[in-house]
Formats: C-alpha cells, structure tokens, sequence
C-alpha cells in the first residue's frame, strides 16, 4: 500500500497529569505499539497499518503494529489491559472486542471498564453473497426459499459471535426463517467453500467477497448497511431489498488500557481523526469498500460501544449465542 503523507504537527500535553505528564513532556517521546488482537492481513490490520503510518509522520515518532492474535481475539486485549496506561500501547479493536464479554465467561475483561475509547478508524460493509448455483437473485427470493427449506440452507461464518454470523442471526430473525450455521476458523477457508458451492450463502464483508462478486463467482442480494456501498453501487440495501431492520457492518477503532491520562487519549483522537480524513487515503479505501471514519469525541466513540454492546447482548440471549 503506497503512503500518503499528512502534516500533523507535534502535540504537547497542556498540563500536569497523574501520571507525570506536563507541559515539558511532549507525546509521545518513544515507540508506540497498536496491539493487533486478530491475524495479520485482514482489514483490521490493513487499516491499523495506514492509520499507524499517518501518526508515525504526523508525531515523530515510530507507531507500530503489533500482531497477538488468539482466542477469540482475546489473547492481544488482554495484554493491552494489562499494559501501563501511559499512551504508549494501544488496541486495534473490532466488533469482537465488545462482543465477545457477552458469549464467553472468561474473556478477562470489561470493553468500557477496562479501556478508554479513543476513535472509531473505520466502518465495512456486509454483503449478502449466495453461491450462483442457488436459485435465486434477490433477497424475496432467498428468503421465500429458505421458507421451503427450513434448516437446510447452510451459512458459512468465521465464528461464533463474528460480524458474518451476527449479521446472518439478525436476518433470519426479521425475515422468519432459518438456516444452518456452518463455523469456519476465518473469512478465507469460508469464501473458499463458498466459491465451491459446499456452502449456499454468507453475510461477508465487502472488501472480501468484491473480487469474486466481479468475476461472477458469488451473486450479491444487498448489502447490510442504510445506504448502499460504493464499491457496489448497483447492489440495493438489504431494506431497499424488502427487509427492514436489517443494519449492520464491522467497525474497526482504536482503545487504550483505562487510566490513560486524558490528554494522551484527546491527542490521540485528533490525530486519528486528521489521518482518516486524507483524501487520498479515503479515496483508496472507498474503493475497496472500506469508509474511514474519525470520531469526533472520545464520548461519541463510548457512547457508539456502549450501543454495540447492549444491542449484541439482547441478540445473544434471544439466540442462545455462545462459545462453546
């Protein structure tokens, strides 16, 4: 990925802080490492690897990503809310990070009491992909079969509570009708299966499934979000589609261990926000179906996880959601 440069002038904190930050103490002053919880190479990373790259030239100083992947993303959260809540180790954080507490006992930690929010970095849309050999093109469609053959069409996930199986969840749910979960260990070997026709559909991200969308080897009904994606222009929303209530997409941001001083986490964020906003970088990931996105307050950000959370837990308990 070619680098895009972005002025963002060092930023000294204004005042003495708990943990001896002051006016004499510019941030950062060393190496700062975003901890990336999932395996290198998906979106999360590729979008961690830009927005680090952005702070690196804006601070002066080197922002590196980190890879501690495993279960259930929890290995590399863990560690993060174990580090000192100095600036200085951060979380690339998705949609797991707020949904795993709520399907496993012993996730070892609390998403808003053990971390401070900085900044949403971005947001991807779902597609509804279903294999060509599948009879059917729209949404109507799908679901009028699925009706036929309750249980038998299978849908491909990346696990237990990820975005593709969430997603799935909520659609049978309002269209009032049922599929077979089939759990793969990540988004590559269910695309595969799903290209080859051993599984019917999948709810997969854009950026993902694009590729094949194009050559003719996946169909897309509609695409989870309100308003439709422009790396798929001509594909309708799932609601467009017939369905309402049918909203979801992974959103991927930035946290740090709770207790980082204030200042740290308002610089942080405004940075975040500067380096989502360079043209050519958004201009980049638009065409892959990938928005960056900045928040503009740390309070938003909170509040948006807050929501996240509270929302998956319903849907956990009325689906009987768990990590077995």
């Amino acid at each position: 990925m070619n680098r895009t440069g972005i002025a963002i002038a060092a930023i000294v904190l204004i005042s003495p802080t708990p943990n001896g930050w002051s006016q004499t103490a510019p941030y950062p002053v060393k190496l700062v490492r975003i901890v990336n919880p999932v395996a290198p190479g998906g979106n999360q990373d590729i979008v961690a690897r830009a927005i680090a790259d952005q702070l690196t030239r804006g601070f002066g100083q080197q922002f590196i990503i980190e890879s501690r992947p495993g279960v259930s993303a929890t290995v590399g959260t863990r560690f993060v809310k174990g580090a000192p809540p100095d600036g200085y180790t951060l979380l690339a954080m998705s949609n797991t990070f707020v949904r795993v507490p709520a399907i496993m006992t012993d996730a070892g930690y609390d998403p808003l009491k053990d971390f401070a929010a900085i900044s949403q970095t971005c947001d991807v849309p779902l597609v509804l992909v279903v294999n060509p050999a599948l009879p059917v093109k729209t949404v109507r469609e799908l679901i009028a079969l699925a009706k036929l053959r309750p249980g038998e069409l299978t849908s491909a996930s990346s696990g237990v509570g990820s975005t593709g199986h969430v997603a799935a969840e909520t659609f049978s749910r309002r269209a009032g009708i049922r599929l077979l979960h089939v759990q793969y260990k990540g988004a590559a070997p269910a695309i595969v299966d799903l290209v080859g026709g051993h599984v019917m559909l999948r709810f997969d991200q854009v950026t993902t499934s694009l590729a094949h969308i194009h050559a003719g080897k996946l169909r897309a009904l509609g695409v989870t979000t309100r308003k439709r994606s422009s790396a798929l222009p001509s594909v309708p929303t799932i609601e467009e589609a017939g369905l309402a209530g049918v909203h979801d997409s992974t959103f991927n941001g930035l946290v740090a261990p709770a207790g980082t001083p204030r200042d740290v986490i308002e610089h942080l964020r405004e940075a975040v926000a500067k380096a989502a906003s360079v043209t050519e970088l958004r201009n980049r990931f638009r065409e892959q179906g990938i928005e960056l996105i900045g928040s503009a307050s740390t309070e938003e950000f909170t509040a948006f996880l807050r929501k996240q959370m509270e929302e998956f837990a319903i849907l956990a308990r009325q689906a009987g959601i768990t990590v077995k």
